[in-house]
């Protein structure tokens, strides 16, 4: 009989006692479920429980268990997206569209948060009609830099940002920085470039690729700037030498890239390749080009300029310390590179501005000639000044030691005063240049052999030996049995006082000290000085690859390193290095072209230092060399005025005394002093101090007068001055701080 399989009926013949019929099924049916498990779980690794199928019913479905159970199916990963949602702390969803207004890449409502636009603030309503996708964001400075920006780079990044976004000059993409050297030009233009590349009010990079064009001696220190401020985020492309096939396929490589985010957005060129390889680059857009050391494109004729101004890029930033350097037109040529056509062209440039404005600043201009120029002079100013930031360098004050500088005349030594009045005799240059009205090749030479002359005999012995123009007959003037494989630093003024400087500097400091010179002739001489006195010294000029320079650069700073003496040409190093391992830096001889000389003398004041520095420029008494200080200071006043906008400029030289180049004033202690007319001085003696807020910065006339050694600050200069010093202009930059050693 067939028997009911119920649970109530089989739970019935068990409490009753029935058959074990329904024993013997129940025990084979439970054998064959163990002998299951059995096999399954052989399978079974120990190590990992059991999966749960969550869309299996339980067996009971009681109340904790249903919970249980709903609460597994809202906890699954894979859901479907929430409207609006953002996710945990700003977190990328991917292929999730985002809804709602759109948010800045920084906050620009941090501590210290640098933010360089602010969208126009939006009511409610205004909110509700505005289209999502064209609500403008803040631009925010990454904090990375953004912390370490000192108030003045703050306001020159945000200066930087406003012009080659053209909200400063409509139409206009283009700006000049000019503060002076030591103020972080460079960091600041790596802000902006990081920026740029990164955010704009639309809620996009602003640009995609940036071209970095600089003096080859700086491409590799720009691709470690920005590797230092920026770390790992970008990888510049920093070309400073290679084949021409190598270098071209890079730049095609560089120039190809397109899109939101390029592989390496930042190239890095020097002048030199950027003209040699313009071609390639001249086939592609970039979003920015800057130029550093931009003076360099002072000439609108050369190729260089012309190869840059040809580029396809709207945004310019050119970075110069010293925007005038020569005259207006130089000025002009760099204002019309970054904005063409701001100034009009460089015709109505120099009849508008250039003229008027000379004519007003010659020391025997009339009184209505003065005002025109003054006129011409304010116009100009405030044409360029919305798109040109300056800053001096008294700002370092804050951040820096004190720094002494000092103009010290030499007397010439009988043999170099009678070797140069023979030359003014024999050779006439006064007469060449008369005639000709403009330096001819030979007058050109002949200020050439008077800036040797006034260094050290040794450097026109060769001329003499041949018995060239102006040198007939001057081999008996040098003493017998002379030979130029010594150095004999007696024969020179100058170098008489460079000896002392270097031995009082090495025996009573432990400080170290750069020597600067336009003649590699005259570093020869150095090292000659050098070897004899068994002083440790490093050599830096045009014939040191790029690459050895940053390492002797490093080497030398390196407090442990026992190298005394770091020889530089101005030519060859002048820009750029830091040198902050010395305090004391010696300018030999004086450049026409002072920012040549500004460039060589702020190689050692600069972020880093932490010992006074000491300014040394040996001019020899009553020379050319002083004729040449006056031009520089000429050319600081029409600079002073134009850039830095200072007022009543002092007039001290008219331009027909700045040709009187060949002559020799035997009777004096300085040529320019007497050609101040100075008010503070009385009978070899300064009566009045210069006025308080005076610093090295200001014009020479403003600057401690000393005809004897009694008013130096400097121990060393004065324990110098019985050698052949015969007067020394002198100021500091900003007063002593505590805490500078």
């Amino acid at each position: 009989m067939r028997r009911s399989l119920a649970p109530s009926q089989v739970a019935k013949r068990k409490l009753s006692g029935g058959s074990g019929q329904d024993e013997g099924w129940t025990a084979r049916r439970e054998k064959r479920q163990k002998s299951s498990e059995d096999s399954r779980n052989i399978h079974i690794s120990p190590f990992r429980e059991p999966l749960t199928q969550l869309n299996n019913h339980p067996e009971y479905l009681d109340s904790d268990k249903h919970e249980a159970f709903i609460r597994s199916i809202l906890s699954k990963p894979f859901k479907v997206p929430i409207p609006n949602y953002t996710g945990a702390l700003g977190a990328r969803a991917l292929g999730l569209k985002r809804a709602g207004v759109r948010k800045a890449l920084h906050d620009p409502f941090a501590d210290d948060a640098l933010v360089l636009y602010e969208p126009p603030t939006l009511s409610a309503h205004e909110l509700i009609k505005a289209d999502k996708e064209k609500v403008p964001v803040h631009v925010v400075v990454d904090p990375v830099l953004g912390k370490v920006l000192r108030p003045h780079q703050r306001e020159g990044v945000k200066f930087l940002w406003e012009c080659v976004t053209g909200r400063r000059i409509p139409g206009s993409y283009g700006c000049i920085m000019a503060d002076e050297m030591g103020l972080g030009k460079t960091l600041q233009c790596i802000t902006l470039i990081w920026t740029l590349l990164r955010q704009s009010p639309d809620f996009k990079p602003e640009i995609d690729k940036v071209i970095v064009v600089s003096p080859s001696s700086l491409v590799r220190n720009w691709s470690n700037e920005v590797q230092k401020w920026l770390g790992g985020r970008v990888t510049p492309l920093a070309i400073d030498g290679g084949s021409k096939d190598d270098i071209d396929r890079q730049l095609v490589n560089f120039i190809s890239q397109y899109g939101r985010r390029v592989p390496s957005p930042i190239l890095i060129i020097s002048y030199e390749t950027f003209r040699l390889h313009a071609a390639v680059l001249h086939k592609g857009k970039v979003g920015l080009v800057i130029c550093d050391e931009g003076h360099r494109l002072k000439n609108s004729d050369n190729q260089t300029y012309q190869a840059l101004n040809a580029m396809a890029a709207q945004r310019r930033v050119l970075i110069s310390g010293t925007p005038i350097q020569n005259d207006l037109l130089e000025y002009f040529s760099l204002v019309h590179f970054v904005n063409a056509g701001i100034l009009g062209t460089a015709q109505e440039f120099k009849k508008r501005f250039e003229l008027p404005i000379l004519k007003g600043r010659d020391a025997d201009a009339n009184e209505k000639d003065r005002q025109a120029g003054e006129e011409k002079l304010t116009e100009l100013i405030s044409v360029v000044n919305r798109c040109l930031i300056r800053r001096t360098s008294d700002i370092l004050s804050k951040y820096l030691p004190v720094k002494i500088e000092q103009v010290v005349c030499c007397r010439l030594t009988p043999l170099q005063k009678e070797l140069y009045q023979r030359f003014l005799r024999q050779a006439e240059p006064l007469d060449s240049l008369e005639e000709g009205g403009k330096m001819n090749v030979s007058t050109l030479s002949s200020i050439t052999s008077l800036k040797k002359l006034c260094n050290h005999p040794a450097l026109i012995y060769d001329k003499c030996v041949e018995g060239a123009e102006g040198f007939q007959g001057a081999l008996d003037l040098f003493p017998p049995g002379y030979c130029t494989k010594a150095v004999e630093p007696h024969l020179s003024g100058k170098m008489l006082v460079l000896d002392y400087i270097l031995a009082i500097t090495k025996t009573t400091t432990d400080d170290k000290v750069v020597l600067v010179s336009n003649y590699t002739q005259t570093l020869d001489l150095f090292e000659k000085l050098c070897r004899s006195r068994r002083y440790q010294y490093v050599r830096l000029d045009g014939t040191m690859s790029i690459k050895k320079r940053a390492k002797i650069v490093e080497r030398f700073n390196s407090p442990s390193n026992p190298e005394f003496i770091f020889m530089l040409s101005s030519k060859a190093g002048g820009c750029g290095l830091n040198l902050i391992g010395a305090n004391r830096l010696v300018m030999f001889d004086p450049d026409w072209n002072p920012a040549n000389d500004e460039q060589a003398m702020a190689r050692v004041w600069r972020d880093g230092q932490r010992k006074t520095c000491y300014i040394y420029r040996l001019l020899a008494t009553g020379t050319i060399e002083e004729k040449i200080l006056q031009r520089q200071a000429h050319k600081k006043a029409l600079s002073s005025c134009v850039v830095d906008e200072e007022q009543n400029v002092e007039r001290h030289f008219s331009l027909g005394e700045l040709r009187e180049l060949f002559s020799l004033n035997e009777d004096t202690v300085s040529d320019t002093h007497d050609k101040f007319r100075c008010r503070r001085c009385v009978n070899g003696r300064e009566a009045r101090p210069p006025a308080e807020d005076a610093d090295c910065t200001s014009d020479l006339s403003q600057w401690n007068h000393c005809f004897d050694k009694k008013g130096l600050r400097d121990q060393v200069l004065k324990s110098c001055w019985d050698a052949a010093v015969s007067f020394v202009f002198h100021q500091r930059s900003h007063e002593e701080q505590k805490g500078v050693v």
